[in-house]
């Protein structure tokens, strides 16, 4: 007799967001967003998300992160509510839970490598230097932990930016154009060490980028356009 397989648990569901709208208003005019945007992400997915300049990749992403607020719709992290938190507990699900790179890698200029990896993790209480030696290891950046980022070059700063993002151990990871300011070679490497954190880790990633051929990279890829997320075919 064969046996059924058994169903995915909702449980192996990190992120769930449902019919989200967002609208910017200005001058008399009115801006729509996001339609109605659904995105479902499983714990260890490690997925693109590819779209239009203009079309509210980074809105859609600050969202979902919750760096901004959604007029409609809602926002489930591990089965929590999320999207009508209070600012306290947005911040506080942000600093312990999810992780952010973005474009630019908005390093202190006065802190060393190292020390910029350990910040959020001494506002979270839970400060680990051997935790943070080894992200910096794992970046390739073992021998730069006392530079500071003047020192560095912007692919190094970059990767700094991901040590940093990961010292709290986030099990949700959202890069917004991450490699919009490397060459081509640099981009890819990032990319790999994106690759990596979801393969040694299980971090959940989600990248916003503008680069089809980047995007390949992933397991995962999707579109988001006229304000709906859905798959991505290539055209």
């Amino acid at each position: 007799m064969e046996v059924e397989p058994t169903p995915p648990l909702a449980a192996e569901i990190l992120l769930d967001a449902r019919g989200l709208h967002k609208t910017y208003r200005g001058g008399g005019e009115e801006l729509r967003v996001l339609r109605g945007a659904d995105l479902q992400l499983r714990k260890g997915d490690f997925v693109a998300l590819l779209g239009n300049s203009g079309s509210g990749k980074s809105t859609f992403l600050q969202c979902l992160g919750l760096l901004d607020h959604v007029e409609e719709g809602e926002i489930l992290f591990g089965g929590r509510e999320i999207s009508r938190l209070g600012e306290g507990d947005r911040a506080d699900l942000r600093l312990r839970s999810i992780g952010f790179v973005f474009q630019f890698h908005h390093l202190i200029p006065e802190l060393t490598a190292l020390e910029n990896v350990l910040l959020p993790s001494s506002l979270a209480g839970r400060r680990d230097k051997a935790w943070a030696l080894e992200l910096l290891r794992l970046v390739g950046l073992e021998d730069k932990v006392a530079r500071y980022p003047w020192q560095l070059s912007g692919g190094e700063s970059q990767r700094v930016a991901i040590a940093r993002a990961l010292v709290n151990r986030p099990t949700l990871l959202l890069t917004d154009e991450a490699t919009g300011n490397l060459d081509r070679p640099r981009a890819q490497e990032i990319v790999d060490i994106f690759a990596k954190i979801n393969q040694n880790f299980g971090t959940t990633i989600l990248s916003v980028t503008h680069d089809e051929g980047l995007a390949l990279k992933y397991g995962r890829r999707l579109r988001l356009k006229d304000g709906i997320v859905g798959e991505w075919t290539g055209d």
